[in-house]
């Protein structure tokens, strides 16, 4: 398979772990036994220079803003997989640098979540370092 065919999978494999994160990642299940926290998360605010917010604030924030790096990454990578040979091989650091980051995605996901996040973590991360593996190398300057 082509470098090309890795990054269009992984876009639409990010694309459906951001729609997936997004939609879940405020859901709780009542057999958890957390409705006291998340009430008290939501409840008692505390001043951060110049605004009251509560810690579900905080917690919300943080996930709105994986969703919207995730929705980056996605784009990115569907662009990646657009790229003539000769800019994909320009482009071998940001390859990289997003296949590492899923890398990291997937480490983060073994030790703090579950199975979906990990199964998505892992495939994405499979398909961005075959992408870049198999993204074409710079060819040397001549002199």
């Amino acid at each position: 398979m082509k470098a090309s065919t890795f990054y269009r999978i992984a876009a639409v494999l990010i694309l459906l772990f951001d729609i997936g994160h997004t939609l879940g990642f405020r859901q709780s299940d009542p057999k958890w036994g957390v409705d006291t926290l998340l009430g008290l998360m939501r409840s008692i605010h505390f001043d951060v220079p110049g605004f009251s917010r509560t810690y579900w604030d905080l917690f919300v924030g943080a996930g709105l803003f994986v969703s919207v790096f995730l929705l980056f990454a996605a784009v990115l990578a569907w662009q990646l997989g657009g790229l003539s040979a000769e800019t994909l091989a320009s482009m071998r650091g940001t390859a990289w640098a997003l296949a590492l980051c899923f890398v990291a995605v997937t480490i983060l996901s073994w030790r703090y979540f579950f199975a979906l996040p990990i199964a998505f973590s892992i495939l994405i991360t499979v398909c961005l370092v075959a992408a870049a593996w198999l993204s074409p190398k710079p060819r040397a300057q001549q002199a």
